[in-house]
């Protein structure tokens, strides 16, 4: 008996007992479901991760204010020891603001050939109004400057930049982003540019209307608005200033970050056996970070998958000594007729390893699609986990041989007489 036969012979038993085979297969795609379909979904968070915050590329870094670390029992304030013995507490420099004033310093002192640009925040609850229509109170306000867009990914997709004379002057002109736009003016009116829209009740004229850059896990990227930070800086509450500077390569991104460092240290008057109370980041340093922590639930989802087809291993193997209670009678024909030990085993084997193939391509058809359902809502890119397709099919392999191992070899033990006598 050859292999082709075994394998046809194989089918037509698995053809003959419907239910059970379904069933059988159905508890390995239900395992292979879940560990191809999270798997596929982390992935396409990854994608989505570097996405949106690798705009500036990885020729860029921003630099930010370090916040306070609080500790109990001080407030958040050092301790410094006085000549006499005496404790005294001073203000740590932690948490300490990047003001406009260092910001347009570091500016006017770092020469490296680099896209120096600021951005302030005026937080997330404004609303923007015309005469006729008004945003809900939702609306992110940035301050930038003419390297804003450049530096943050953005671009113009009706009107012009900020001028050098509105920078300077922090004119009351706006950029809308595209969500904005959309909610104030109708979508086929030309004469956005120019109307004038007001910002907590603060008068603007509109300059630019952004183009659309999406959501991110479910959060509008274009639900924002951009004006000159002196404007911002005049008329609304802020933070810190962060800086972004944008390279002319790669390879020249770690000796930027260098004079930076030292150029900001000294404006913000830090002792030399001081850390720095700011933080320098690429512009790739989130999307990782972000994506280091999705390594765990990976991991945990690895475990529980395999978890899962331990399970549907033990079920398989159940599944099989039943079937060879069930062809006891058949084991012991074939064997009057002639079949040896190797070919039974090799059938029952191969029934076993025929359903847990036939339940990886299902679970993984199935995984795809409903990984794929999460990159859809996240207006990512469509994800094919192929490492995993590659283990999915391997560990269902193993799975079937495990499980129809004993099974196999207890089938081509059977002596052909007891075989059928039995009832």
């Amino acid at each position: 008996m050859g292999i082709s036969e075994i394998i046809s012979l194989s089918f037509r038993t698995l053809r003959s007992n419907k239910l059970r085979s379904c069933i059988t297969i159905a508890i390995i795609a239900l395992g292979i479901t879940a560990l191809v379909g999270i798997v596929t979904a982390i992935q396409a968070m990854n994608q989505k991760l570097t996405e949106s915050f690798s705009s500036m590329g990885a020729n860029g870094f921003t630099i930010r204010s370090k916040e306070r670390n609080f500790r109990l029992g001080t407030g958040g304030r050092g301790i410094a020891v006085t000549r006499r013995g005496q404790k005294q507490e001073k203000r740590s420099n932690l948490g300490q603001p990047i003001t406009l004033q260092q910001a347009e310093g570091f500016r006017s002192l770092f020469h490296y050939p680099a896209q120096v640009g600021f951005t302030v925040s005026g937080g997330n609850m404004n609303s923007v109004a015309t005469s006729a229509r008004q945003t809900s109170p939702t609306v992110f306000l940035f301050g930038g400057d003419e390297n804003h867009l450049s530096l943050h990914g953005n671009e113009v997709d009706r009107g012009r930049n900020f001028s050098s004379k509105e920078i300077a002057d922090g004119g009351a002109v706006v950029m809308l982003g595209y969500d904005v736009a959309q909610k104030l003016f109708d979508e086929n009116e030309a004469a956005t540019l120019g109307r004038n829209v007001r910002i907590r009740n603060i008068p603007f004229r509109v300059i630019a209307v952004l183009k659309t850059r999406g959501t991110t896990f479910g959060f509008s990227r274009d639900n924002m608005v951009v004006i000159p930070y002196k404007n911002l800086v005049r008329n609304f509450n802020f933070h810190s200033f962060t800086i972004g500077i944008k390279t002319t390569g790669v390879t020249s991104v770690e000796e930027a970050m260098g004079e930076a460092e030292g150029i900001l240290r000294n404006i913000r008057k830090l002792a030399v056996t001081e850390e720095s109370n700011f933080v320098l980041e690429r512009s790739t340093s989130l999307a990782d970070r972000a994506i280091n922590s999705l390594r765990y639930l990976t991991a945990a989802v690895i475990i529980i998958g395999l978890i899962t087809l331990i399970s549907a291993a033990i079920g398989l193997m159940n599944i099989m000594l039943v079937a060879v209670a069930e062809r006891t009678k058949e084991v012991g024909l074939l064997k009057a007729l002639g079949a040896k030990k190797r070919w039974i085993r090799m059938q029952f084997l191969s029934e076993a390893v025929i359903i847990s193939l036939a339940g990886a391509a299902i679970g993984i058809l199935l995984g795809i699609s409903l990984g794929n359902l999460l990159a859809l809502l996240l207006q990512t890119a469509f994800v094919v986990p192929w490492n995993w397709i590659s283990y999915g099919i391997i560990i269902c392999t193993i799975v079937g041989l495990a499980a129809g191992m004993y099974p196999a070899i207890k089938a081509g033990n059977l002596n052909p007489i007891d075989a059928l006598r039995y009832e």
